[in-house]
């Protein structure tokens, strides 16, 4: 195991990290009894205290496991935006010692149907404006599978004046669903339903993530209340989180970091967390001032609009001390305005729905820009040949392998998946990342790319990574994604869609942006193509969709008769 990185661990953190013995309710419990009167959830200004919580979550399991017939190990699909539900849902259905399914809320009823049927779910928790998805997969012909739908209205927690706007969406009036098996959120929790005994223990499974799908169908990721308390526990020792803290809960409680992050570390270490349903610069700015927030977890996506605000000056942000996160680098020239603003670096982490959020993370008092972090707690991490399988000397790039506590069982009745993902190293069971890494001198591990996703042109090796994060130093550009495009000459050439900055847009051309990156970089990187675009499509979890910009692109290229040359001339502004 690499040890370079132990010099630079925290100060006052453990190298090792003791897991309990425990399923994740507990920590609920705990809270509840300790903190009971304390604010959780502050959902537009609307308070859930830590014991309205429990009681809430425990009133859902027993709905649960009587009117739906849930039984332990059974998986039930929870489907809505960030609200107080999601939270009380998420752990009413730990309650019922069942498993938890997040669902992305942008799925339509079609990619739906595939996680009913592949987790084998019959009960779902959803929202009333996400109803039309869920109805036609009720019941028991071809395509459907769900027997029990609970159907939330956010609008049921908004009991006091909110402070900033209200999405329409959540201020919704409550509907009536007049349909067997269709029960309102309100009417459960009026049933006043005890549930069962808890009988879930550390190694039974918790909660089942879903990969992005990106190389295919979406694969459930078997996770353990152990491995789920790995980085939750490790999360709070890590930024030593106390029972004080504010947390700015707006990443998706359906993606692991939000959900790790902005959830169940605040369950564990008795923390309030703000919640908002949807990225909202000015909501957040304004939630930050409000409530004293204390840290913020965010992606690059967010942290590039948020600091491009032009009233953010306008917002009192002292309270707060940390600022965190991964999914993509960190632009250099964003980490920078943050700091100058802020006075605080963002410390950036790594890791996958495969190890239900980090294996790797920035020490705080030592973050590297545009750098993974260091393997936190009792991971072995290595950088090896993805051919040879050979593991690769320091600096020299090759594939991330993990093996680490947080690590999934496997996917979900997909043996030969779970068969592909994993590799046997020194008598350790390692997962492959497909992610593209080196480490420097000290054990700080930085991302090359994603396995796939390297452009070969003329032979050279480009990672757009390296390409976008360059390009985020033109002032000009406010986000970009850079793809490999068919080239006659080059095999394959560089081509960047840029979404031009406000106060640039229509001022800046195509080859004008050439120009500087051939400046700024090695010519063999530099786009030789130049999109303008009003935006970039992103995942759930804000990441910007790559993969579907180059298909697009090379859709658009075969129905024009394609292998055409690709010259350096750029593309027109849309």
């Amino acid at each position: 195991m690499n040890e370079r990185h132990h010099p630079h661990w925290p100060p006052q953190v453990p190298l090792h990290l003791t897991l309990p013995q425990t399923n994740l309710f507990y920590n609920a419990e705990v809270s509840a009894a300790r903190f009971p009167d304390k604010p959780f959830i502050v959902f537009y200004d609307t308070p859930v205290s830590f014991a309205e919580f429990k009681d809430e979550a425990e009133r859902i399991a027993g709905f649960l496991q009587r009117e739906c017939h849930v039984k332990a190990g059974d998986r039930v699909l929870l489907y809505m935006q960030n609200s107080p539900q999601w939270i009380i849902a998420y752990y009413g259905i730990l309650r019922a010692n069942a498993v938890v399914v997040p669902v992305n809320p942008m799925n339509m009823s079609a990619e739906l149907a595939h996680y009913v049927e592949d987790s084998g779910a019959t009960t779902i928790i959803a929202p009333q404006c996400l109803f039309p998805n869920v109805e036609p997969l009720i019941g028991n012909g071809p395509g459907q599978g769900l027997e029990h739908v609970i159907v939330a209205t956010y609008s049921d927690y908004l009991k006091r004046p909110a402070p900033i706007a209200v999405p329409e969406f959540v201020a919704a009036p409550r509907k009536t669903f007049n349909i067997d098996g269709v029960t309102s959120w309100q009417s459960v929790l009026e049933r006043h339903i005890a549930p069962g005994p808890l009988t879930t223990g550390a190694d039974d499974l918790c909660v089942m993530p879903y990969t992005s799908g990106t190389t295919g169908r979406p694969k459930g990721c078997m996770h353990t209340h152990r491995s789920v308390m790995s980085t939750l526990l490790g999360g709070c020792v890590w930024f030593a989180a106390p029972a004080d803290g504010v947390y700015l809960s707006v990443l998706p409680f359906f993606h692991v970091t939000g959900m790790q992050g902005g959830m169940n570390c605040a369950v564990y270490s008795g923390a309030t967390i703000v919640v908002l349903p949807r990225w909202d610069r000015d909501a957040a700015a304004l939630c930050m001032q409000k409530y004293r927030v204390t840290a913020w977890q965010s992606i690059s996506t967010m942290m590039v609009d948020f600091l491009s605000n032009p009233r953010l000056g306008e917002y009192d942000l002292s309270s707060l001390s940390g600022a965190r996160g991964g999914g993509a680098a960190m632009p250099d020239a964003i980490a920078k305005k943050l700091k100058a603003l802020t006075g605080l670096d963002y410390v950036e982490g790594y890791g996958m729905s495969e190890t239900i959020a980090g294996t790797h993370i920035n020490p705080p008092h030592r973050p590297k820009p545009q750098c993974l972090g260091i393997p936190v707690f009792d991971v072995d991490s290595r950088v090896i040949d993805p051919i040879t399988l050979q593991e690769l000397p320091q600096g020299e790039t090759g594939e991330i392998v993990v093996n680490a506590p947080q690590v999934m069982q496997g996917y979900w009745r997909n043996p030969k998946a779970t068969e592909e993902a994993f590799i046997e190293l020194d008598g350790k069971r390692f997962l492959r990342t497909g992610d593209l890494g080196h480490i420097d001198e000290d054990g700080y591990f930085f991302m090359t790319d994603r396995l796939k996703r390297m452009i070969n042109a003329s032979g050279y090796k480009v990672w757009p990574a390296e390409v976008e994060a360059l390009m985020y130093r033109h002032p000009a550009i406010h986000e970009v994604c850079v793809i490999g495009v068919k080239d006659d000459k080059r095999g394959e050439t560089v081509k960047a869609l840029v979404v031009p900055d406000a106060a640039h847009a229509g001022m800046i051309g195509a080859q004008e942006i050439i120009d500087w990156a051939h400046e700024q970089m090695a010519a063999y990187k530099a786009p030789r193509i130049v999109e303008f675009v009003t935006s970039l499509p992103k995942s759930g979890s804000g990441k910007i969709l790559w993969r579907k910009l180059q298909e697009e692109d090379a859709a658009r290229t075969a129905a024009a008769g394609g292998g055409n040359e690709r010259n350096g001339s750029g593309g027109a502004a849309q």
